[in-house]
Order: structure tokens, then sequence, then C-alpha cells
């Protein structure tokens, strides 16, 4: 069995969930299998790995049109595969072209969805609207559908009702539970300007629309006054994002003289001591298909509050790995609260409940002993096996 794996991100490039969902599966895969990846960008010292750049005379044109160009320089090569497997928009078109010339099957994992990111065509006008019918054109035309969690298959079901509900299956984002746990390294946290001797809440995520920063930091006007919040946030979507988030910090440092903002890319030894530092991790998304950053903050035994949204609430055991925090949020794709000031309000009781909580350290080790059950990079593997089988006919 040949799988030619299709992606944006892959190592050393990687800058969200899906890359590196999308590096821990090759690995357990190839163990297995044989696998191909194409990914975008810089060639990769790496066997059975293969990158591809937008054509030159795609210089200078919208983004979208420069991914499409990617997409098509990479077909050709997947002659030979038994199936192609795409991930996120950027690869889908890719997929979708070189299943229907290559008459394989082709599978999608579905990290998010573009009807779900509405504010994304402030970022990428009439780019957006090409990102927007690539992915519904392959979504309605693929053998297969993987979604990340039921929250996200709900989520799928419900943006393209055309599409037969047999097609879409769920198999979890996994956790490299080897790299990911309690590390006590205090000197690389006082690197980035944190003292771990200290209380701390610590958001780790893109400054994005729906990773929902400024709700946080609004309600981080409520914490108690030792407790240090340290923003581990960069690679903004739209220079508006980040101008609203950089004034929100500038208003809570008037009152607080602790708030740390880490603009950087930590590498994962000075994430791992960050979060294993971390009195709580917050996770104040309105939009998350899973949620990876939360995997992470457990496997480093640090209790989570998140707000119970996608598929959050089947990663975070409210009450016994951290909060979950209600949310009614608009249904025009754009996932706002309703009700701003309530989630906000709510978001801060849950985090001072949780930091003054007397079982704070039961929901740490909770949490490790979670996700060492359900979220296994060899379990959710050998279940994409199964998935690729079945497109397959094998089973």
């Amino acid at each position: 069995m040949r799988i030619d794996l299709i992606t944006k991100e892959y190592p050393p490039f990687i800058y969200g969930g899906a890359g590196v969902h999308v590096a821990e599966l090759v690995k357990v895969l190839r163990k297995h299998i044989d696998v191909k990846v194409r990914c975008f960008g810089e060639d990769r010292n790496e066997s059975d790995t293969f990158a591809y750049s937008h054509s030159p005379n795609f210089d200078g044109v919208n983004g979208a049109l420069q991914t499409m160009s990617v997409d098509l320089n990479m077909v050709a090569d997947m002659a030979g595969a038994d199936l192609v497997h795409s991930h996120t928009w950027y690869a889908n078109f890719a997929g979708h072209v070189a299943g229907t010339l290559h008459g394989v099957p082709h599978l999608i994992t579905a990290h998010s969805l573009e009807p779900l990111r509405p504010w994304k065509e402030e970022q990428l006008g009439g780019g957006y609207r090409l990102s927007s019918w690539v992915e519904r054109s392959a979504y309605e035309g693929a053998t297969g559908i993987i979604a990340v969690s039921d929250g996200m298959r709900n989520d799928i079901l419900r943006a393209y009702p055309n599409l037969d509900p047999n097609k879409v299956s769920v198999v979890h984002n996994g956790i490299d539970l080897e790299a990911f746990q309690a590390a006590d390294n205090p000197d690389l946290v006082r690197a980035n300007g944190v003292n771990p001797d200290q209380r701390s809440v610590v958001f780790v995520g893109r400054i994005t629309q729906q990773k929902g920063l400024p709700y946080l930091l609004k309600a981080a006007r409520e914490l108690p006054a030792d407790v240090q919040l340290v923003l581990c946030a960069g690679a903004p979507d739209t220079p508006e994002i980040l101008q609203v988030v950089t004034d929100l910090v500038a208003e809570l440092r008037k009152v607080r003289d602790n708030v740390i903002w880490v603009e950087k890319h930590l590498s994962r030894a000075e994430l791992i001591a960050m979060l294993s530092a971390a009195t709580v991790f917050a996770c104040p998304s309105i939009y998350e298909p899973l949620g990876i950053v939360n995997l992470e903050a457990m496997a480093c035994g640090t209790p989570v509050v998140a707000t119970a949204t996608g598929g959050i609430p089947e990663v975070v055991a409210h009450e016994e790995t951290g909060l979950l925090v209600p949310i009614e949020q608009l249904l025009d794709g754009s996932g706002k609260p309703l009700d701003e000031a309530k989630f906000v309000a709510d978001f801060a009781a849950a985090l001072n409940r949780m930091l003054e909580h007397p079982k704070l350290a039961e929901f740490g080790l909770a949490g490790r002993k979670r996700v060492e059950q359900l979220f296994s990079w060899d379990s959710i593997a050998e279940q994409t096996i199964r998935v690729y089988r079945r497109a397959l006919g094998v089973i």
C-alpha cells in the first residue's frame, strides 16, 4: 500500500496544529506502510519526502492562486499511489485533482473549515472565496473525510449538507507522549521572562480570531495580583487583530505588572518548560476542531481552563482534567459569543476557581493519564490505516 500524503506544513517548517499532526502521523505510519510526503516550500533532507513551490509565472499573484499552482505541480508525481491523503485546503486541491487524474481514492483530514472562518476574507479577500471553493469541491468529491473530533464531524456535515454522512469518520489528533511530559527547567522559563516560582496562567497560540486571545486579556483583569499572565502568542493573521491584542495588553499592563508576552516561536523544549511551569493553561478559543495545545498542556501535567466549543470537550474532561467554560455562539460562522461580557466573566471565574482549587495537582495527574489512554499516536495511526483500507476496499 503506497499512500501519498499531501500537506503545506512539514518539518522543519511548522506553524500550526495541522503541521504537528502530519509530522507525528507520518512517523508512525511509516513503521507500517509506504508513505510519500508531498509538501510546500524548500527541499527536505528526508527519504520519500518531496517539496514543491509555485511556478515562477505565479510570482506576485494572490496567495490562493500560488497555492493552487503548487498543488498542480505535485499532481503528475502522484502516479502510482494507491491512495492520496490531503491535509487542509492548501493541499485539498492537489488531492482532488490527483485522485481524479490517477483514478485513486482521495481522503481528506479536516483540521478546520473555511465556512467557519469567515474573518479570513479580511485577510485574503478573493483568495478566501477561492479557498472556500477548493475546499467545497474537494470535500464533495472525496472518497472519505477524517474529522479530528466528533464536534468537527458535526461541523463538516452542517457546512456541507450534501455530503453522505457515512463518508465522514472520526480519528482524533494525538500527542507525542515521550516528548511531551512534565519537565522541570526553571532556567529556560526564566530566559523567556517568566518567574517559575510564581503562579502563572499560560496561553499558547497564534494571534487569530479563532484563538480568542482578546477574551482572555479582558478576563485577566480579574486574576489575583500575584498570578503572571504569560502569552506565548505570535504569527498574527492580520495587522488589525495584532493591533487589537497590542492595545488590550497595553491596557492590562496599566493595572498589572506581570503580563509577559513572548512573541517568538518557542522551541519544543521551551514550550514544554513553559507548560510544565504553568499553574493553569488557558484556551479561550471560539473555534477549535480539537485543540492539540490542550493535549500538550495535559501531557505536561497542567490543568486546563478552556472554552466548551468544537472538539475541546472531547479532550478536556470537565471537573477532572480541567474546567470547561460554556459559550453561546453566533451561528453566522464567526463563532463569536452572543454575550461577550458573560463569556469573559465566566472565563475569569473558571480561571480563579482552578487557581485556588484544593485538588489542583490531581487535575494535572488526571490530564496526563487521559492523554496516555486516549491520544497516543500509535492508536491514531492504527485507526488511520483502517480508514485507508476501507477506502481501498481491503476491509
